[in-house]
């Protein structure tokens, strides 16, 4: 894999402020553009910027429901989906999930197990439903190295276990639990199994029809594409699932005196005009991915994780969150400097350097209060993906110490 040549391919890091390249390692949160998709993007607005779902006959409209269902085959052979009637669009993960959330038909004692580690898009949702007494939300205790308790789940997955919808990859850690085995209990008990794979797909490769997972939601906007949601469902249950929001774009026929007739999966869940520009460009960066090779893709991120845990580990101040070994993280890197006073870490990389990171709680609160951490102290997450290099990750260790070094009395490796 040529990383300079892949790097050109991005604009944002090409670019300077006071003379310096930014240093990008807030992946987890967002990933950069490549040219492919920015020009498909601009060639919806140049040339055929009109509305799809079949609203209109004319040319744009044709075209722009051409590439918007080339668009949703791209991403099924991504995912290797058994149709493209099994992916929606979505606005992001959240939606997906809280999709899920309001469509499946919920009884009284029903219980949806989640992880101690979720994304608060998939903690409020089941707890907004607890709330209102429909279903009970239990969690699944990690063990103390932050890895998934597989013996735990287990004995919690009991018969009233309605649902499974647990994080594929960690946002907080990197750590990916055993999905496999977790899909193949839960059908074992009757359960159906929903992941929030936003931080897996752009990482790894996945293959829905193997793993058997029942929904998955994912963001393109993780993964080299823009701003965009996909949600994947076996088709058996979406076709039973009552769609979440309703009206123009999800209806064959309304009358005043009954019932709309609904469209089929999906798009009666793709109520309203829809990002085409974006859902276009979500093909765009499905296929770019797939140039590149999940395999470069997890070798570099690995390497670039190792080399920054080899170094981070020597400082007696800073703690690692989740597993030390950088194989159990991904691309992601999240730690603690416990000292007071070095809470604005991911401030002053970015003015000392231009080195974009995220600190505070990664929108897992849950587990930060759950733990008791002082949030005086916020976590720092490095989160890496193909196009950044080990120079980077010196420059980022480089000025870390100098920031650390400004702290009097800060004891050194």
């Amino acid at each position: 894999m040529d990383i300079e040549k892949i790097r050109r391919d991005f604009p944002a890091i090409l670019q300077k402020r006071n003379k310096k390249p930014p240093i990008y390692f807030d992946n987890a949160c967002m990933t950069l553009k490549p040219i492919p998709v920015i020009k498909a993007i601009n060639e919806y607005y140049h040339k055929f910027p009109a509305c799809g779902g079949g609203r209109s006959s004319h040319w744009f409209a044709s075209k722009v429901n051409e590439k918007t269902e080339e668009a949703r085959e791209i991403i099924r052979r991504f995912i290797n989906a058994k149709s493209v009637n099994e992916i929606i669009f979505t606005k992001n993960t959240t939606e997906g999930i809280n999709l899920i959330t309001q469509s499946i038909k919920f009884k009284k004692g029903d219980i949806v197990l989640t992880t101690d580690k979720e994304h608060n898009s998939n903690l409020c949702p089941w707890k907004n439903l607890e709330g209102k007494g429909i279903i009970k939300h239990k969690i699944v205790a990690s063990c103390e190295d932050n890895t998934f308790n597989l013996e735990r789940f287990k004995d919690m997955l009991i018969r009233d276990v309605r649902l499974v919808s647990m994080v594929h990859t960690s946002n907080l850690d990197g750590y990916t639990i055993p999905a496999d085995e977790v899909i193949k209990l839960s059908h074992q008990n009757g359960s159906l199994v929903m992941l929030d794979a936003a931080q897996y797909v752009p990482h790894k490769k996945i293959d829905v029809q193997s793993l058997d997972v029942d929904f998955l939601a994912f963001s393109i906007h993780k993964m080299c594409g823009p701003s965009l949601g996909v949600l994947y469902g076996k088709y058996e249950f979406l076709r039973e699932l009552e769609p979440f929001l309703v009206g123009g774009d999800t209806i064959v026929d309304t009358f005043y005196d009954k019932m709309p007739i609904y469209l089929k999966p999906p798009h009666k869940f793709e109520a309203g005009l829809q990002d085409y520009a974006a859902i276009i460009g979500a093909g765009v960066a499905c296929n770019y991915l797939l140039d590149i090779g999940f395999e470069n893709i997890e070798k570099q991120e690995m390497s670039l994780n190792k080399f920054l845990t080899e170094n981070l580990i020597n400082y007696k101040d800073i703690e690692l969150i989740g597993p030390k070994d950088p194989r159990l993280r991904g691309g992601i890197i999240t730690f603690f400097i416990k000292r007071l006073g070095l809470g604005d870490i991911s401030e002053r990389l970015d003015k000392k350097n231009n080195i974009m990171t995220r600190s505070g709680t990664f929108c897992v609160h849950s587990w930060f209060n759950a733990k008791g951490i002082n949030r005086n102290i916020p976590a720092i997450r490095a989160s890496l993906y193909f196009y950044n290099t080990i120079e980077e990750c010196k420059v980022f260790l480089e000025t870390l110490e100098r920031i650390m070094d400004e702290t009097k009395s800060y004891p050194k490796p």
